[in-house]
């Protein structure tokens, strides 16, 4: 049978972990320091803009209306195509823009189309507004949604395994979502409602590769109960790199088409998906893992405290009396 990485293998990863959970622990600092420094650059669904469902001539495309928009300095753009293209029908998007009023970009969409195009030739069908309040308000909700999925996984992985390997699972999640967003402020992508509905499908798919390998390592301890908490997470680590590396290059290679070759519409939530699934592949080997040696290690450490403060209790009036 062919194995990409054949289950025997010994790759030390668990040995520089505090080198990996070192270089994490900058990183999510670094994306804190840039949210409240720079910020996102957060898309019409956030900060409000205005909405123009439009008519166009059949030899336009969503390409020819950009192009046209973006020469006139129409910017924030975001534009679908709508129903029947046989009834070229748009409807564009562009962000609101500091101290001008939002009716404002309505008349100039529709002076731009009026330069180019004769009347008769284009349509204004529709035009809608999307206050900053209402964008202020999605985009509570979008983090609150992030912070329940969060608790929900926390509970699903506390009763399924136990207190050992919840947090590590919680805090490779929150770590693979906080890295993304950071990527998004480095390179000032837009932060939309598909950028925020990847990073959930990001948390669901990275936890679902973190249950795989603490699954192995519960298995690995049932086999032998007598190795190192180490010994065991290494091993499983091993056993496991190979289904990590084919699921995760094989997802990524399907993102990577779809941010290819899927539109400008799409390319922001690809984006973060690749990059979701770079970031994931790397916390689920490297810090989730990680995490259940240091929680292992800390509770021994409590167990053998409390048993010497019960010895230290009972032992206290029999020093006394003996006094």
């Amino acid at each position: 049978m062919f194995h990409l990485i054949r289950p025997d293998s010994n790759i030390d990863f668990v040995g520089k972990r505090k080198i990996w959970l070192g270089l994490s622990v900058v990183m999510i600092l670094a994306t804190f320091v840039l949210l409240f420094t720079k910020g996102l650059n957060y898309g019409i669904d956030f900060t409000g803009g205005a909405e123009v469902k439009v008519r166009v001539p059949q030899t336009w495309d969503t390409g020819k209306l950009r192009s046209v928009l973006e020469k006139g300095d129409v910017t924030g753009l975001k534009i679908l195509a709508l129903g029947d293209p046989k009834d070229s029908e748009f409807m564009i998007r562009t962000q609101q823009q500091e101290g001008k009023d939002l009716n404002v970009a309505v008349k100039k969409i529709g002076d731009i189309l009026g330069a180019e195009l004769k009347a008769g030739e284009f349509e204004i069908k529709a035009a809608d507004i999307v206050g900053p309040s209402a964008g202020g308000l999605l985009r509570k909700n979008g983090f609150l949604a992030m912070f329940y999925s969060l608790i929900a996984i926390l509970l699903y992985v506390a009763i399924r395994f136990d207190f050992r390997y919840a947090p590590g699972a919680i805090l490779a999640l929150f770590h693979d979502a906080v890295i993304v967003l950071g990527i998004f402020i480095l390179t000032g992508k837009e932060f939309d409602l598909t950028v925020l509905a990847a990073i959930l499908a990001l948390i669901g798919y990275s936890n679902n590769d973190t249950i795989i390998v603490y699954d192995r390592v519960r298995e690995t301890l049932k086999m032998n109960p007598s190795a190192s908490i180490e010994e065991v997470v290494n091993q499983s680590v091993n056993q496991t790199l190979g289904r990590t590396i084919m699921t995760s290059l094989s997802t990524f290679v399907s993102v990577a088409m779809l941010w290819a070759f899927g539109g400008h519409v799409l390319e922001p939530f690809a984006f973060a998906l690749m990059c979701g699934i770079v970031v994931g592949t790397y916390s689920s080997v490297f810090i989730a893992s990680s995490m259940v040696i240091v929680l292992t290690h800390y509770r021994e450490n409590q167990k053998r405290t409390g048993g010497r403060k019960r010895r230290e209790v009972k032992l206290a009036p029999e020093a006394h009396i003996g006094i």
